[in-house]
């Protein structure tokens, strides 16, 4: 079937994907990691990983899968083969993993971004950073930096909400 394999190609499993952005970053490529469960790919998304894109040359996108999305009854609505399909759709994305643990701590140390991009509503939240403690800890011990892109925040949760609100 012409197409039906066409962005497969963009995602890979990720012990693999560790030793592709190994040999990335060996020849001086500055590796980017943005990671989440992507339920409902929305603008917010789009534009965060457009931004993610900006701050090095390789831009790797992790999704949640199934087991570990903890978003509410009926979620994920989307698996995450099909999350990670929409993802690795879009043009500034290089690279697409499901990750294989609840959080991407293991991921950060196994792929060891340079960077690791979140959204501007975790940088001045004091909850959302102490959610964050253990992916600074294994960024630090990666030798990586966090960043945070300034883009319009939508809420996947919330506009699924609003969608399937019984009348």
């Amino acid at each position: 079937m012409p197409g039906k394999n066409r962005w497969n190609k963009k995602i890979i499993e990720i012990t693999r994907l560790a030793g592709r952005l190994e040999k990335l970053k060996a020849s001086g490529k500055k590796v980017v990691l943005c990671h989440g469960c992507f339920d409902l790919m929305h603008p917010g998304h789009i534009r965060h990983f457009q931004a993610a894109k900006d701050l090095g040359d390789i831009l790797v996108v992790t999704v949640t899968p199934d087991r570990f999305v903890n978003k509410g009854p009926g979620r994920p609505v989307f698996e995450a083969e099909l999350r990670a399909a929409s993802v690795a759709a879009l043009e500034c994305v290089d690279f697409v993993a499901i990750n294989e643990w609840p959080d991407p701590v293991e991921t950060i140390k196994l792929l060891r971004p340079d960077i690791y991009v979140k959204g501007q509503e975790y940088e001045n939240n004091a909850k959302k950073i102490q959610e964050l403690e253990k992916d600074l800890a294994a960024l630090k011990s990666v030798g990586g930096k966090m960043a945070f892109t300034h883009e319009r925040v939508y809420s996947s949760t919330a506009l699924l909400n609003e969608y399937y609100k019984k009348p």
